[in-house]
């Protein structure tokens, strides 16, 4: 089924991913403008419209900056395949996250810091367009996304993979600082209430938290996993 994505950065980046088959691109003078100075040349043919008619498409509360395109969606990775290419750089898994706007900000921050890919639950997990890829900033272009139907088996099985399990949380009885990143990490953060599940906790081999200055409740689950991926990066690659 096509889906929709809109927003310069999510368009741009969906222009030039070579996977992407874009269905119908509708661009406003001024957008189009913007898209030809970041990319250059725009193949699919373009529908030019105004602000309005993107407003009556999305609706009006959706900032859309003059930009969305149809799509079909992205061929779904392998998760065996993430972990296999991983090199290094930490594997992130979500435990039913459901905000597309948390999901989107912890694809920019995996691109940014390196995270080998994303694994989400099938159920309980946002879909891949509009607010999400907007949320991403061009990420969901960059970053692989793998979709489970069973968490705690795919845990297991990248175990098995050799993966050192780690769950984020913030009563861990260890800090993420003190995490040897160098074996392969799969990195779990739950859901934005909840946290993680009780089969999900008891999977993981270790349960970490992030330093904190206070007793301040809780970190936001995408601020948490870009602390997380810097603190990841700084291991791969000290000063």
């Amino acid at each position: 089924m096509p889906i929709r994505l809109f927003g310069l950065h999510a368009v741009e980046a969906a222009l030039k991913n070579p996977n992407r088959r874009i269905l119908r691109l509708l661009l406003t003078e001024n957008a189009e403008r913007r898209i030809r100075e970041a990319i250059g040349e725009i193949k699919p043919p373009i529908e030019h419209v105004s602000p309005r008619d993107l407003d009556k498409l999305l609706g009006a509360d959706t900032v859309h900056q003059g930009a969305a395109l149809e799509t079909e969606p992205l061929p779904e990775p392998d998760w065996h395949d993430l972990a296999a290419s991983a090199n290094g750089r930490p594997l992130i898994v979500l435990d039913q996250v459901t905000d597309p706007h948390n999901v989107g900000a912890i694809l920019r921050s995996s691109a940014v810091f390196g995270a080998s890919g994303l694994v989400m639950t099938r159920r309980h997990s946002p879909p891949l367009n509009g607010v999400l890829a907007k949320s991403a900033s061009g990420a969901l272009e960059l970053i692989p996304v793998a979709l489970v139907a069973n968490l705690a088996r795919a845990l297991d099985e990248l175990k098995e993979a050799g993966f050192t399990i780690v769950g984020l949380d913030g009563q861990g009885e260890q800090t993420i600082e003190a995490l040897d990143w160098s074996n392969p990490t799969a990195l779990v953060m739950g859901s934005e209430g909840k946290g993680l599940r009780e089969l999900t906790r008891k999977t993981c081999d270790c349960v970490a938290r992030i330093t904190t200055d206070d007793a301040l409740a809780s970190l936001n689950v995408s601020n948490a996993a870009a602390i997380a991926l810097h603190a990841a990066l700084l291991a791969r690659k000290p000063a």
